[in-house]
């Protein structure tokens, strides 16, 4: 079921009557929904506020030409009336277990205005142009509601990795969430970001392409061409397409290699653009003075036609390329080298052409040719004029070999391969996501977990420290002691010889130590799983490399310096194995959380490659290496409890019964690890608790906090529920 706009004006239809008439004849005849919107609300939208602001930002054309009237208009409310329009039309609509699939930058507030209506629906977005990088969006005025509108979806879809990763670090940045590989964590749920290139369709391109008129205009142009090596393309007639550095670039050609005059010649077909610009007049220009230099009765160097040719005729000219030529300055999927690939297949014609493709470095399509086109950067004339003389001159072997390499990219990403695997991924996101809501999380039921404690024989507890054992304490305060009860409620748990205990923090390896002296046996991992003393032990064994560690150390702490002397109140808090921004006492806050944000992504950015991330939080910045965590840890505890109570195997099952509780996002790695053990059965009884109230991977909740967790295993201890140790 499709939902739009009628494309035209709507104010002139007469009456309602009218207006239902096509409303229902396209409802019932071609499974459409029609949005209406006034003619001020629907010319604002598209023509101003989409063409002028978005599309050029978009597309890395910042709106700040002195001619430009972009940010003179209040073209934004239309863009938000119209948005509303569609939601109001989808939330109408919807029935449950439907899918919405929203499409396109002119959309981007549908999401989360559905999502507000309909807090269940299944939603997906699919952005069919370039995400800029945060430094382009955050121009945009309105660049939170923007942001915050795709994020009303379930799963939020891109071309290519590269704008994946631009929306990541945007929404890390701007909105102050953490991103992760898979996508956004947000206060209250997990929206999943994705990569899929979408592609065209080779079964309609196939009947087409068989027609009698494309053989007809096959003929015409072989007889009108022959002996002539044709370079072709059709762009839309706008500065981002490169239409006129592509013309410099074959006039360099022509100069550099005469050799080449009178036997190439370059069909440029021009879309007509709704930019009103200077640009025309100069395309023409260079196409005369192209033509004026080296054409003859005989010979045309340049064959300009401003204005669309029918699809017959298209076809007809890629199949007969020597080459395509696409020199966009900005673009995502350019799915006319596609098309022409599948063009060059020798299906039609007596023999295989093997045409070479020059494709910009700035297309989102280059990223699927892994180099077997010829990659040129259109502001570079004498790349692109011997790109061209190296696709006329490349040996047919080699054509042969890039062209089989570009055409099974072309098979595998098709237009049906983005559709299905898009809503799958939906499919996925939705039921992850749903299963980590804390609204589906059940509660933790006490007498289920009791009695199967009761049954097991070798039990693991791995318990978060901070915000679960005890009260949540700045984390850059040494707390000397920990509350008595929480002490005797682990001295209960590591008397029965049956349980191994461990308690897991972000502190340093001697804090746990001086807060813990007082519970022998008790197993402790510091740092976020970087040190592990094993129950039983007095020695702490490092499990990161702290040589790596010192080398990111350096250059993390110098942009963590740098922030730092922009922040009045803020603190630097080295420990062994991260650094701590803390800026919860900052001067001007709302300053310091935007630089926060800001020195998160640079972090992030500037050191992906030393194995460290940055994770902001409500009031600082942790940097910790990125390959051990307090999973990681679990699972070196997990292993070593395996091979010391089954070394020789004779037991099936180590571990018969798991306990993991905590409050925090690192614990939720915890959570995942230790169910992934329950669902493969390695784990007989797996139970994962979260006392937070963000979206969890945790399979049950506790929502009486602290004090809670401490009932709750003093009970398991034996020594009854409800009853506190003095």
């Amino acid at each position: 079921m499709w939902i739009g706009t009628l494309g035209m004006p709507t104010d002139a239809l007469e009456n309602t009557e009218q207006k239902q008439n096509i409303e229902d004849t396209l409802a019932t005849e071609h499974d459409m929904l029609t949005v209406f919107c006034s003619d001020k609300d629907f010319d604002g939208h598209y023509s101003h506020y989409c063409k002028r602001i978005l599309w050029p930002v978009f597309h890395y054309q910042i709106p700040d030409n002195p001619k430009s009237k972009a940010y003179e208009d209040h073209s934004w409310q239309f863009y938000v009336n119209v948005n509303r329009a569609f939601a109001d039309k989808i939330v109408a609509n919807w029935k449950r277990g439907d899918v919405v699939w929203v499409h396109d930058y002119h959309l981007l507030l549908v999401p989360n205005m559905v999502r507000q209506k309909l807090p269940e629906a299944k939603i997906g977005f699919f952005l069919h142009v370039p995400f800029p990088s945060s430094e382009v969006f955050r121009c945009l005025a309105v660049r939170k509601q923007l942001l915050e509108g795709m994020l009303g979806a379930n799963l939020v879809g891109f071309q290519i990795r590269e704008y994946t990763r631009h929306f990541l670090q945007t929404c890390s940045r701007i909105l102050s969430v953490e991103a992760t590989p898979e996508g956004l964590q947000l206060e209250d749920r997990f929206v999943d970001v994705v990569n899929l290139a979408i592609g065209i369709d080779p079964v309609s391109l196939t009947l087409h392409r068989e027609k009698s008129e494309v053989m007809r205009w096959l003929d015409i142009l072989q007889e009108r061409y022959k002996g002539k090596k044709l370079i072709v393309a059709r762009d839309k007639l706008d500065h981002v397409r490169g239409v006129r550095q592509k013309l410099l670039s074959y006039e360099l050609f022509l100069n550099k290699y005469p050799e080449w005059r009178e036997h190439t010649v370059l069909i440029q077909v021009a879309l007509s653009s709704s930019e009103k610009s200077d640009l025309d007049a100069t395309v023409s220009d260079i196409v005369t003075r192209v033509n004026s230099s080296w054409a003859n009765l005989a010979y045309q160097p340049v064959v300009y036609l401003k204005q669309d040719i029918d699809y017959a005729q298209y076809l007809a000219l890629l199949t007969i390329a020597d080459a395509l030529m696409i020199t966009s300055q900005r673009e995502g999927m350019n799915l006319t080298s596609h098309e022409y690939l599948f063009c060059q297949d020798g299906k039609i014609l007596p023999e295989k052409k093997y045409g070479s493709l020059i494709l910009s470095e700035f297309t989102g399509t280059s990223s699927l040719f892994n180099g077997n086109e010829l990659t040129v950067n259109p502001w570079d004339y004498r790349q692109c004029a011997d790109a061209i003389k190296q696709a006329l001159e490349m040996s047919d072997e080699e054509k042969k070999t890039r062209w089989e390499n570009l055409y099974k990219a072309v098979s595998l990403h098709t237009g049906s391969h983005w559709f299905s695997e898009f809503l799958s991924r939906l499919d996925r996101a939705y039921e992850t996501q749903h299963k980590r809501d804390q609204t589906a999380v059940p509660r933790l039921s006490v007498p289920v977990v009791t009695d199967k404690y009761n049954r097991s024989q070798r039990r693991l507890f791995i318990l978060d420290y901070e915000g679960t054992l005890v009260n949540w304490g700045p984390v850059n305060q040494i707390i000397p002691v920990s509350p008595q009860r929480t002490l005797d409620v682990l001295n209960e748990l590591v008397l029965d010889g049956r349980n191994s205990v461990y308690v897991m923090s972000g502190r340093l390896p001697e804090e746990l130590d001086r807060v813990f002296q007082r519970v022998p046996n008790l197993g402790l991992i510091a740092e976020n799983g970087c040190f592990l003393r094993d129950h039983g032990s007095a020695e702490w064994e490092e499990m990161a490399d702290t040589s790596q560690i010192k080398n990111w150390k350096r250059s993390v702490k110098n942009i963590l310096t740098y922030y730092l002397e922009r922040t009045p109140g803020a603190e630097l808090e080295e420990r062994r194995c991260s650094l701590i921004f803390h800026f919860g006492n900052a001067e001007d806050f709302e300053s310091a959380s935007r630089l926060a944000a800001d020195c998160t992504s640079h972090v992030n950015d500037a050191c992906e490659s030393q194995r460290v991330h940055a994770v902001l939080l409500d009031s600082c910045i942790i940097v910790e290496p990125a390959d051990w965590t307090k999973s990681t840890a679990a699972q070196q505890v997990f292993d070593r409890l395996k091979s010391h109570l089954a070394p020789d195997g004779q037991h099936k099952e180590a571990v018969d019964f798991m306990m993991v509780i905590g409050d925090g996002r690192e614990d939720e790695k915890v959570f995942k690890w230790a169910n992934l053990l329950g669902d493969v059965g390695t784990v007989r009884e797996v139970v994962t608790v979260s006392l937070g109230s963000r979206s969890t991977e945790a399979s049950a909740t506790l929502t009486q906090g602290v004090s809670g967790v401490l009932t709750f295993l003093q009970r398991l201890a034996g020594t009854g529920f409800g009853q506190a140790t003095a």
